[in-house]
Order: structure tokens, then sequence, then C-alpha cells
């Protein structure tokens, strides 16, 4: 009796045979020096973007949420932006009968649109550390130790200074829009549409925070050696007048308040950068060495050599002198000894003088034939 469990040897052909797991692929190590590929540069650039994009929608929402509704003492971020026009007098605001300080909308979607893109501007700008990371994350391991150290220098710097140009934006629009609007309000009062009146602050507060970046740039063209501080001594009344006429056209309500304001700040701010630069250019020149500043038709002095490369070697003066000049050149050709030459010359017999008395003993004859 045969087991079922046996199985002959035709049914055993026809069997499908078990086919091996795949095995798990095998993740590729990272390079110690940081070295990718141009796929892996494009994978990494695009999760970078992700995270970024994530990053900024939370940021949306919450700046959503908050342009309506205040976090305790902090107040909604719709009445911290409005508050310069609500500081204007009564008399000169549409509504302020009732005590109230409210803008119009003239579009059903105009409410709903100008508060996302306030939100979405606000979020970007709280969450900036964190999508900045991102880039920063994305840049840094193609950086030498000395580049990310200026990158991250400048970055904070831009930063710092775009905030201040936009906190300074923000107190010169009380100004701004009393100056504006008392034009004519003899004759009109002030009703302003919410998407105009943010969209005048946000240009406002953008102009302010960009021009905050020229004496940056002058700066770095300066550590560059592109902008020397002799020459921002020579066009400093030159560069006074620019950033008066750049005021003037910038400025997007083209009020005189906002304008003298902006051209003061940057005229200051430009001399700090040019005191910048003139510490910097004496920095250089001190620690320029010596032989920097020879002509290429002069020599450099052998004694007291200055160190190269900040190496100890060449720091104590040399002792080594300059060679002296040759006094008498006939006595170094009496001295020169006798020039060897490939083919032998002949000798030549002495001749016969007939003196007896020939002295020998101070050489031998072929003394004067040599």
């Amino acid at each position: 009796m045969t087991s079922t469990n046996s199985l002959s040897p035709q049914s055993a052909g026809k069997l499908p045979v078990r086919r091996n797991a795949k095995a798990p692929k095998a993740r590729r190590k990272k390079s110690p020096t940081g070295d990718m590929t141009i796929v892996e540069h494009i994978n990494e650039l695009r999760r970078r973007l992700v995270i970024s994009l994530l990053i900024i929608g939370v940021g949306t929402v919450v700046g959503y949420i908050w342009y309506g509704n205040g976090v305790g003492p902090i107040p909604s971020l719709g009445d911290i932006l409005k508050r310069p026009y609500c500081s204007l007098p009564p008399e000169q605001r549409f509504g302020a009968a009732s005590g109230d300080c409210r803008l119009l909308a003239t579009a059903p979607l105009e409410m709903f649109i100008l508060r996302l893109k306030v939100g979405a501007l606000a979020g970007a700008v709280f969450t900036s550390p964190f999508w900045i990371a991102q880039i920063w994350g994305y840049i840094t391991p193609g950086l030498k130790k000395n580049e990310k150290r200026w990158a991250l220098t400048v970055g904070l710097s831009a930063g710092l200074l775009f905030i201040l140009g936009a906190v300074l934006a923000y107190f010169v629009l009380a100004y701004a829009f009393d100056f504006l609007l008392s034009i004519g309000d003899g004759t009109q009062v002030a009703a302003l549409r919410g998407s105009d009146y943010f969209k005048f602050v946000f240009a406002l507060i953008l102009v302010f925070g960009v021009s905050f970046e020229v004496p940056l740039l002058t700066v770095l063209l300066n550590f560059a050696g592109v902008l020397s501080y002799q020459q921002l001594k020579e066009k400093r009344r030159y560069v006074i007048l620019f950033m008066f006429v750049f005021a003037a056209f910038v400025t997007p309500g083209q009020d005189p308040v906002s304008m003298v304001l902006l051209a003061l700040s940057l005229t200051l701010m430009m001399e700090i950068a040019t005191q910048i630069a003139r510490i910097n250019d004496k920095r250089k020149n001190r620690r320029d060495a010596e032989w920097v500043n020879i002509s290429d038709d002069e020599a450099s002095s052998i004694n007291g050599a200055q160190p190269v490369g900040g190496s100890s070697v060449a720091s104590a003066p040399s002792t080594i002198d300059a060679p002296a000049p040759i006094a008498n050149y006939d006595s170094v050709e009496a001295t020169r000894a006798p020039r060897s030459s490939s083919a032998a010359r002949p000798i030549q017999q002495p001749q016969s003088t007939g003196r007896d008395d020939l002295n020998l003993s101070g050489g031998s004859a072929f003394d004067d034939v040599l």
C-alpha cells in the first residue's frame, strides 16, 4: 500500500518550483566626504523642498487662525496690522462715529482671500528658521569650514537687517498715513479697502527690509577687495545723494515722511559700513608682508627677513651678508686653474741656449711651455 504523501516521478516534475524570496536591497552607504551622485542630489533637494512646504503650510494654518483671534495678552494679527490706520484721528476715518476701526471689503471673496494671504505671509515669516534650516542643510555639505562660517554670518546679518527695516517701516506707517490721509480731509474721508491697505503695508515693509541689505552688500564688496575705504570716502557725497534719490523712488506712498526716514536710515547705515571698511582695510594693510608692497624692479633686503606664512624659522634676522664686489679682476685671472682640453697639445722640445748655467731648481723647463 502506497502512501498518499509519496509522489510519483511523473507528478513531481509537474509541480511548480518554489522560488526563493527576494533579498532586500542593500542601502547605499553614505560617503564620509559627503559626495553624492546627481540622482541623489535631486532626491535630497526634493525631500528638502517637501519638508519646507509642509512647514510653511503649518505656519499658514496658524497665521490664518491668528488673523482673527488673539492669543492671551497678544492681540490678533489683523488688529496689529491695522493699528497704524486706527491711530488716525476719528474724523479722518470712515465709520469712526460708531467707535469701530474696520477696513472695507467690496468683493464676496475679498475677506477670505485677504485673510489667507496674510496668514500665509505670517506663517512663512514665523517658520523661517525651520525652512531656512532645511536649505542650509542642503547647502552645507558642499561648503568648506571657513565657507560655512562666512555663510552663517552673512545669513544671520541679512536676517537681522531685514527685521530691523521691517520694524522701522511699521512705526513709519502711522506718520505716513497721517500725512497721506490728512491732505484732503476737508472734502474727503478715508475709507480704505482691506486689500489696498495691506498691500501698501507689506510693500513698505518689504522696501525697508530689502533696502537695509545695501550696507551689508557694501561690506561684502569691501571684504572681497572690490570696494575700498578710500573709494567710499571720496564718493561719500554721491552716496548720500543716491540714498535720497533711491528712497524717493522705492517708497510706495511717495510721501516725504517715509522717504526722508528711509534715506536717513540708509545714510546712517552706509556710514557704519564705511567705518567697517576702514577698519578692515587697516587690518589688511597691517597683515600684509613687507615684500607685497615692493615693486617688480626692486629687490628685497636679505638681512632682517620677515617670516613668511607664519613660519617661525624666518623670524630671526639672517646672518648672511650680500657678497662683496670683486676688487681686482687680474688677480683672479692669474690664479685661475688651466682649462682642461680633450685634445693633448704637442710638447715642444726646449731649444738649446748655449748656456750651461740654466736654472732648473725652481721647476721643470716645461713650465714655461705650459
